[in-house]
């Protein structure tokens, strides 16, 4: 995947999502589902005065270790559901494309916001619910595999989806718009921004494929900042 080769620059999202992001100069950050550890490395970069990635596969946290190691950022090999959120231990929690793989999504909201200290920033990106509410994550195609259309159905049925990922089966769980708002708000937060992104200009002329991402929205964008 270009992201995965290419970093942030191959995010097609990117270029919307750093716009949203918060100052870290003297900031202590949380990724939650940190992969390779790009996100972590950026906010160091930006004055972050210490960074935690945690993440469930190995393979991409040796990944992070060999990338974007530094003396400020610490990799873990947990689930987010096991990790605890001590209160007012960070001031900003970050999470990119992670939380759409979480069953017990209920308090996730809750915890981050008793773990940020007053004022602190979360943003988070998470697949668009048009995308991951028909669960295959397939186009509709034609006879001869022209791409006709995305799927949308079951929209209003929460749960779990059994999808296709880069050739390989995989579990995610689908969650309408207004889940994804309201359990921010309803946590405490005060939504800050929202954006469904397209990809890059650039991107569209240099990946094969990306011009497909125009067509439906992909991912979901959502910050928010915690007020007391």
């Amino acid at each position: 995947m270009s992201r995965s080769v290419n970093g942030l620059s191959g995010a097609g999202e990117w270029h919307v999502l750093e716009k949203m992001l918060p100052d870290f100069c003297g900031k202590r950050v949380l990724d939650l589902g940190c992969g390779y550890g790009w996100h972590c490395r950026y906010a160091i970069e930006h004055g972050a005065i210490a960074c935690t990635g945690i993440d469930t596969s190995e393979k991409m946290l040796k990944q992070a270790h060999r990338q974007n190691a530094s003396f400020w950022t610490e990799y873990r090999c947990m689930a987010i559901e096991d990790f605890e959120f001590e209160p007012e231990t960070y001031d900003v929690v970050i999470s990119s494309l992670a939380f759409h793989y979480i069953e017990s999504f209920g308090d996730l909201y809750t915890r981050i916001y008793r773990s940020l200290t007053p004022g602190g920033a979360f943003v988070f990106s998470i697949e668009h619910p048009v995308y991951t509410a028909s669960g295959s994550q397939q186009w509709i195609t034609d006879e001869n595999g022209k791409k006709l259309h995305w799927p949308v159905d079951r929209y209003f049925d929460e749960g779990k989806r059994d999808a296709i990922f880069l050739g390989q089966h995989v579990t995610k769980y689908h969650r309408t718009l207004t889940t994804v708002i309201n359990g921010v708000i309803t946590a405490g937060f005060t939504l800050t921004g929202l954006a469904e992104p397209e990809p890059e200009k650039a991107l569209l002329e240099t990946v094969p494929g990306m011009i497909d991402e125009t067509r439906r929205p992909a991912m979901l964008i959502v910050s928010a900042i915690k007020n007391r």
